[in-house]
């Protein structure tokens, strides 16, 4: 299938940024005293082209799907485990299940490439390009064309998603394996430094996952434009979710990004359109080694720092509190005009 990729406009807008800061500057507070919630506030009203920030209709979107390299040995669990959470997500008793529900966030999960044939089920979508990709370590974890047709749903599956935030989500067991190879390969980082425990491996498991990681790389040497490398290192949900960022940039949502995975589908769509990180913001930095290396290559800044190695989405429904909360500042909180306050003097 021919992939056609959207336009996704610059939103750089410094009048608009001086007329945010300012009214952040005039509100009843010493000038910076909230800190980085500021620069959150100015960041929403920047990619909703507003003074006056609202977040309308969160959409939490889990993206699953199975790896065939989880055949070497790169997980703690097992590839059923995939299935098994995919279930667990829409029974309601997952973490992000939770944290969504308490939110009162819409969760909607998509079978990507799950090696597993669902009931239909509300809140589940089924957007299966195959039952789990190839093994990456034998040849390329998806064809071109399974590439591009993950890439499409995704795009699809946003299109018919309301409101004006995206928060990320996934499930795969081997995907923080394909998450460390794109960013090695796209990022050019060491793959030592972008591997991390997964779902728990301990050192020797560790070790042999970078052992496995590295042989990839080396079969997969010419797959260096970012389309090649998704193609080589899967998988399924992460393309799927690389269409749902660029969809969601197009349409100028707030993207909201997880952890190490969902991060890395960034960085593929930010590899095809660098404008989509203007929407962006990193909901927390995860205890995988590569996903401070991946948020500082994309120049993001996170909210949380918890040391979660979850996934799901969790991360991302933990931070948005922080988001609502910045969206009411500019649009409620009171001015030392409005409120008859007296002003700092000046020196």
């Amino acid at each position: 299938m021919t992939l056609e990729l959207p336009p996704i406009d610059n939103i750089d807008d410094p009048a608009l940024a001086a007329r945010l800061q300012q009214r952040l500057d005039g509100k009843i507070k010493p000038l910076g005293a909230l800190g980085r919630l500021e620069a959150l506030a100015l960041r929403l009203g920047l990619v909703l082209g507003t003074e006056q920030p609202a977040l309308a209709q969160p959409q939490m979107l889990v993206c699953a799907a199975d790896h065939g390299l989880a055949a070497r040995g790169v997980s703690a669990y097992p590839s059923d485990v995939t299935w098994q959470m995919v279930q667990n997500f829409l029974a309601g008793g997952a973490a992000v299940s939770v944290l969504a529900r308490q939110h009162g966030m819409a969760l909607t999960v998509v079978d990507c490439g799950v090696r597993h044939d669902f009931s239909p089920t509300a809140g589940l979508l089924i957007r299966k390009v195959a039952a789990g990709t190839a093994d990456a370590s034998t040849g390329p974890a998806m064809s071109a064309a399974q590439c591009a047709e993950a890439i499409a749903n995704g795009m699809e599956v946003v299109r018919g998603l309301p409101g004006n935030v995206l928060l990320l989500g996934e499930m795969g067991i081997g995907n923080s394996s394909a998450a460390a190879m794109l960013l090695a390969r796209l990022a050019h980082q060491d793959i030592d430094a972008c591997t991390g425990a997964g779902t728990g491996l301990d050192a020797a498991g560790r070790a042999r996952k970078r052992e496995v990681l590295r042989g990839v790389l080396e079969l997969h040497a010419a797959a260096s434009a970012p389309l090649d490398a998704l193609a080589a290192f899967g998988g399924f949900e992460i393309a799927t979710l690389v269409g749902a960022v660029l969809q969601a940039a197009e349409e100028r949502r707030v993207i909201v990004l997880d952890g190490f995975i969902a991060s890395a589908a960034v960085l593929v769509a930010a590899a095809l359109r660098p404008q989509v990180v203007q929407r962006c913001v990193a909901a927390h930095e995860s205890a995988e080694p590569g996903h401070r290396l991946l948020l500082n290559h994309l120049r993001l800044e996170p909210l949380l720092r918890l040391n979660l190695r979850l996934g799901e989405g969790s991360g991302a429904a933990l931070a948005w509190p922080l988001l609502e909360s910045a969206c009411r500042i500019l649009r409620e909180m009171a001015s030392f005009e409005s409120a008859g306050v007296s002003q700092r003097e000046s020196p």
